[in-house]
């Protein structure tokens, strides 16, 4: 994907650093337009226990848990 707008949770410091040091524009995700986001990164710290898959954008949504700042670069590259 060509840099962007990125929605990312405000927990994801190291994360909003690389992407707009790489030239995405990044937006906290609790204000985000989410139908106007190229990408979404989350935590991944919120579980869907009631399994509820409302579908609120079309947006790739990237979880962040178990990976670094460059893995989800990378991820958001291939897009």
């Amino acid at each position: 994907m060509m840099q962007g707008l990125v929605a990312v949770e405000d927990n994801l410091t190291p994360i909003i650093e690389l992407l707009e040091t790489e030239g995405y524009e990044v937006v906290d995700l609790d204000q985000a337009d989410i139908q106007a986001v190229d990408a979404i990164v989350v935590s991944g710290a919120d579980k869907n226990l009631l399994n509820i898959q409302d579908v609120l954008t079309e947006a790739p949504v990237i979880t962040a848990a178990g990976k670094t700042a460059e893995d989800v670069l990378e991820e958001l590259e291939k897009l």
